[in-house]
């Protein structure tokens, strides 16, 4: 049996055997429960019918709480709705909604917290009440430090209801995948037009020449292109297009390369200071790299990705803005070995290397910038 089958193998047995309910004491219910063990013995030393009602009373005050907690945990469906676009380094609201399935009967006093494996998130949600057949919403704060790829495998819901007793507590399995893109950083504004490299003439748009048509404006758009009348009959701001021979495109380049030595502590979560150093400044590449494309697509540019294994094609628009941040919030690290993917020497390019990284195959740039 290879050793992927065997995880699988152990996760399905634990998950088989894993106890449908998990119970923990208040402070509240160990005073109970420590009274009522009292009262038993009491009773039974003595034969007091008077402990005996006591004792009944208390054990069955304990029975009502665990029917009416597993009554009020039943039937409920839980549906995370994370933000478009999360950032590694900027809080978000992740917004939960809860449905109550039960047809006559309301829920009580649930918590709700996202599990990462079996740990759960720092964060959860309180729904005081949900009403038969409702549902209820909110939302809680959290943060990433870093980019990648997140999978909240689940989901825990609890109550204290109706005696605060006990926190009875059930895990649910539904994942979650958040994609979480490069910090956003401040990059200078590229400029509004570029030198032609080469002889070959790109198809672009530009600011002057023969009439193109109306797009939407984008920041750095002149005012006197503006086309006032398309613009109120439509309630969006229009400019005019004009055809141009000047081609507006630049390849940003980003080295992740790191040392064996480095990638193998990453992986096992061990790195001395000087290798959190040369990590922090790889992933401050990236997130230069990223707010330098979504700059330059904003601008109009056409922007093509270019690092170590990982080449993204020129294009222009938000979906080619996507198809890049995905590229690079995915960016794994790897070895000084592999081969940098050419800058063109005829294209304005822009090389983003990391500080204090030793600069192993990188190809020259018109413009390198430093992390």
């Amino acid at each position: 049996m290879s050793p992927k089958a065997a995880r699988g193998f152990w996760s399905r047995l634990r998950r088989r055997f894993r106890p449908p309910r998990r119970l923990s004491f208040t402070r509240e219910g160990r005073i109970i429960v420590i009274l009522s063990v009292g009262v038993g013995f009491a009773a039974i030393n003595t034969g007091n019918n008077l402990l005996y009602l006591l004792l009944g009373w208390l054990l069955s005050f304990i029975i009502a709480s665990g029917i009416l907690s597993e009554q009020t945990l039943r039937n409920l469906l839980v549906e995370r709705r994370p933000p478009p676009k999360v950032y590694a380094g900027e809080p978000f609201l992740m917004e939960v909604v809860i449905k109550n399935g039960k047809p006559k009967r309301a829920s009580y006093s649930i918590e709700v917290e996202d599990l990462f494996g079996r740990t759960p998130i720092d964060k959860r949600c309180y729904f005081l009440k949900i009403p038969e057949a409702k549902s209820q919403r909110t939302s809680y704060r959290h943060t990433f430090v870093r980019r990648g790829l997140y999978t909240i495998t689940g989901y825990r819901l609890a109550t204290k209801f109706p005696f605060a007793l006990f926190r009875k507590s059930r895990d649910v399995d539904a994942p979650l995948e958040m994609l979480v893109y490069p910090a956003r950083v401040a990059v200078p504004r590229p400029p509004s037009r570029a030198a032609t490299r080469g002889d070959a003439i790109a198809d672009r748009l530009g600011r002057r020449g023969e009439f193109f048509g109306l797009r939407e404006r984008r920041i750095g758009d002149d005012r006197r292109d503006v086309h006032w009348k398309s613009s109120a009959r439509t309630g969006r701001l229009l400019v005019r297009e004009y055809e141009d021979e000047l081609a507006r495109r630049v390849v940003i380049g980003v080295d992740n390369a790191l040392p064996d030595a480095v990638r193998d502590s990453v992986t096992d979560g061990a790195l001395t200071p000087a290798q959190q150093e040369q990590v922090s400044a790889v992933e401050r590449a990236i997130s230069i790299a990223a707010s330098l494309a979504n700059a330059y697509l904003e601008s109009g540019w056409s922007v093509e990705l270019a690092s170590r294994g990982t080449h993204v094609p020129p294009g222009l628009g938000r979906m080619h803005e996507a198809k890049i941040s995905r590229a690079l919030a995915l960016l794994p690290y790897v070895s000084e070995t592999v081969a940098f993917q050419a800058l063109p020497p005829k294209i304005e390019s822009v090389l983003i290397q990391p500080r204090g990284v030793p600069a192993i195959g990188r190809p020259p740039a018109q413009t390198v910038m430093e992390a």
